[in-house]
């Protein structure tokens, strides 16, 4: 028996603890120096993010100020942007258009916005006399979204898309050397001063006095013919005359320097937007911004670049419609793409996509109408397919095709007048002409029909080069059958068609390519993704690949040494030479894929990676390489021959201004000058400094881009060397000049209501008796102003 007592039973009692000893002391090494951390050397995160946009707009700043805009106008004009356009906008994007996207595919669409309603809010204030009631609906967004409790967290920038790092830096870089692109190819040729203004191209004097059209006047007609109607895309115009009014910044300026260029940065960011949409990979995205932005035909003569190998691109300073055009035009693509692909099949909760559309569509419609007929034809492919395929009409892309030709019959019969500005059904004019070019028989003799046939075989082959990737979705043919797929392709397929089809006198109908090719250069990058990653293609093997398609290009233009023009004498079938070549080695390598068993997807992706190398890279990298580019650049297919300095009056911009300033926006003005300076025999009447420089209606100064000069042109004749129609206007206006008396001036005044006369005295001489019969009010250089009296009679 256990005889011990519960307290004995307890826990034995524990030992006594030992004192701790105390640690020896550590051996202290020697201390060194340490390294910086590099994450605190690195910017914050909000900091990298911003960076690639600061570089860009510091560059973008940095180049206007060396090429002549103040520091003022810059100021000016940068809060007219953010404040009047983008900021506006981007607030109603968010409360129309949820979804997922970055903060930078947010901005471009609000600036895109920005400039829709800017259009429609502008050509009422000007309609009533106030243009300034432009900046209405600015203020008007920005009290909605202070005092509307629901529109009010629009402020808050909502969580967004994370970018990478990499892809922001891309965009950066390629809005870069767009403004790089913008200083070699336009800047450096097209001053702010007087008299080397006047070399500028062409068109931009004719852009310029419809900005001064638009600036005073509404509905617009063509101030340099007066009472001619303006049936013209005039929609751009009136973004730089509400700029103007808002800023006071000369539409010189904006022209010439500001407006182009958030543009083009705007139309690279939602290009790529459209891109990333429809391929889901930022690097199929970069693909597709790199060929649209750096593309050209893969040219495999060696000489100048001329013919079907210069290609009229997406974005343009001398043409602004066709750059406003395409930034409108891009959300539209881009919400299609949404309404057709997106799940949700509610017309409510779409309502604000379709209220976007519509909007940018009717924008579209005046800023350049040439978008809305490639748009139906892929619409129309869509409902086509979808019919066919699912055996039910897509109500989305039936109400979208409906909203289209609506808007661009409007177009046609309200806009246009139903004028064909030269425009005609004149199928492989284009081609024709670019046979001339290649030949150096250009306008001299008329090329053999197999001679055309073989141009547009090569023409083909140089489309097949330049969008072969979109084979690469043969590997998943459903892929082909996605409706915003069909979308792009039947779009491009229309434009290509319509260059094919369609004539004019300046090239007109390579408007069409311009407002295509983006789109299925996207097409293009997306089959070249799926094939890639269908076939599971390392990133050493694309490389080997894009350098085979390269050294190709390269090697076959050396070893043909085919030289454009040709030389005289030698005929025109060894330009089949080097694409003979080119499909030759297509040929072979297949023939050996087969041949050889080794058939594999990987095989045929390495094939399509090659053929498509030696399109946009092979074009751009053999213009570095040692020889290829041997004969000095020429002009580029059409482009006009600049006036030299020589032949341009001095102190036309001071008479201009002048006049502006001491006369009324309703005056009319008379000028001796109807010929380009310097090409008066014969006469290149596509002159338009005189309005452009006092923004005022002419009664006659040059009218070649007017719908009744155009009505007048048949092939086979420039319509700048067109007489002009009314003999008897054109006769009274020039003996005002010519044999100046109280008669002769006084029937200008009372026929045509003349105030002004605008003499170049290089013409009349500074003893012309014009003194005697009007008031000379004015006089610089070789230009002279004069006012006609009430009295006269």
């Amino acid at each position: 028996m256990d005889t011990t007592s519960p307290a004995s039973a307890s826990a034995p009692s524990p030992a006594p603890l030992e004192t701790p000893r105390a640690p020896a002391p550590a051996r202290r090494r020697p201390s060194r120096p340490r390294a910086p951390r590099l994450r605190r050397t690195l910017p914050a995160p909000r900091l990298r993010r911003i960076l690639p946009a600061t570089c860009t707009a510091v560059l973008a700043y940095a180049t206007l100020l060396l090429y002549g805009v103040s520091a003022t106008d810059l100021t000016l004009f940068t809060a007219y942007l953010i404040l009047g356009l983008t900021l506006p906008g981007t607030l109603i994007i968010r409360a129309t258009y949820p979804g997922e996207r970055t903060l930078t595919e947010e901005i471009a669409l609000g600036t895109a916005l920005g400039y829709a309603l800017e259009i429609f809010t502008y050509i009422p204030a000007r309609a009533t006399g106030l243009p300034l009631l432009v900046l209405t609906w600015p203020i008007a967004t920005y009290t909605l979204f202070l005092t509307v409790p629901r529109l009010r967290k629009h402020w808050n920038s909502r969580p967004h898309t994370p970018t990478p790092t990499w892809w922001s830096w891309t965009l950066a870089l390629t809005c870069a050397y767009l403004i790089l692109l913008s200083i070699a190819r336009f800047f450096r040729g097209h001053t702010l001063t007087w008299p080397t203004l006047a070399t500028a191209s062409v068109d931009m004097p004719f852009h310029l006095a419809l900005i001064g059209e638009l600036k005073h006047h509404l509905p617009p007609t063509v101030p340099m013919v007066d009472g001619e109607p303006l049936l013209y895309h005039w929609f751009v115009y009136t973004h730089y005359a509400a700029a103007s009014w808002i800023t006071g910044i000369e539409p010189l300026v904006l022209l010439f320097r500001l407006s182009m260029l958030p543009m083009m940065a705007a139309l690279t960011i939602l290009l790529a937007m459209i891109a990333h949409r429809l391929t889901r990979s930022r690097p199929a995205a970069l693909l597709a911004i790199a060929g649209t932005v750096f593309m050209t035909a893969p040219n495999l003569y060696l000489g100048v670049n001329i013919g079907m190998f210069t290609w009229r691109g997406f974005q343009s300073w001398t043409g602004p419609t066709q750059t406003f055009g395409a930034l409108l035009f891009a959300p539209v693509v881009l919400l299609l793409v949404d309404l057709l692909e997106g799940h949700r099949r509610r017309w409510r909760r779409d309502a604000g996509r379709w209220l976007l559309l519509g909007v940018f569509v009717v924008a579209v419609m005046g800023a350049k109408a040439t978008h809305l007929p490639p748009l139906a034809a892929g619409l129309a492919a869509v409902v086509g397919v979808e019919v066919i395929r699912r055996r039910r009409v897509p109500r989305p892309a039936l109400a979208a095709l409906g909203m289209t030709a609506a808007c661009s019959l409007f177009a046609q019969v309200v806009l246009f007048g139903g004028a064909r500005q030269g425009m005609m059904v004149d199928p492989l004019s284009l081609l024709r002409r670019a046979w001339g070019e290649l030949t150096g028989h250009a306008g001299a003799v008329e090329p053999p029909p197999l001679s055309v046939l073989g141009v547009t075989v090569l023409y083909a082959l140089c489309l097949a080069v330049t969008w072969c990737g979109i084979l690469g979705l043969l590997c998943r043919p459903r892929l082909l059958l996605r409706p915003a797929v069909v979308l792009l392709l039947g779009m491009g397929a229309a434009c290509v068609g319509a260059v094919l089809l369609l004539g004019h006198p300046h090239l007109g109908q390579l408007y069409f390519f311009g407002a295509g090719y983006p789109y299925l250069m996207i097409v293009a990058a997306y089959g070249l993704s799926v094939i890639v990653r269908r076939a599971r293609m390392p990133l050493r093997t694309i490389a080997y690949a894009v350098g085979a398609g390269v050294m190709t290009a390269y090697l076959i233009r050396m070893l043909c040494d085919v030289r454009t023009p040709l030389a005289p004498g030698r005929p025109d079938t060894v330009l089949y030479l080097p694409y003979a070549a080119l499909l030759a080695v297509v040929v072979l390598v297949a023939a050996a894929l087969v041949t050889t068993g080794r058939g594999s997807l990987r095989a045929w992706a390495f094939v399509v990676v090659v053929f498509a190398a030696v399109g946009p890279p092979a074009a751009w990298f053999t213009r570095v390489l040692p020889g290829a580019e041997s004969v000095p650049a020429a002009r580029t297919f059409g482009e006009v021959p600049p006036v030299a300095v020589q032949a341009v009056p001095q102190g036309a911009l001071e008479a201009g201004r002048w006049l502006r300033a001491h006369s009324d926006p309703g005056d009319l003005v008379a000028t001796d000058a109807h010929c380009r300076w310097g090409y008066e025999d014969p006469c290149d009447s596509r002159q338009f400094w005189v309005a452009a420089l006092s923004e005022r209606r002419v009664l006659v100064e040059g009218w070649t881009y007017t719908a009744a000069n155009m009505s007048h042109w048949r092939p086979g004749f420039p319509p700048e060397y067109l007489p002009f129609w009314d003999g008897e206007r054109l006769a009274l206006n020039d003996a005002a000049f010519r044999t100046p008396s109280e008669a002769t001036i006084g029937r200008l005044r009372e026929r045509y209501g003349v105030r002004w006369l605008f003499a170049d005295e290089r013409r009349t001489g500074r003893t012309s008796r014009i003194g005697d019969f009007a008031e000379l009010r004015f006089r610089s250089g070789d230009c002279a102003v004069y006012r006609i009296p009430d009295g006269s009679a």
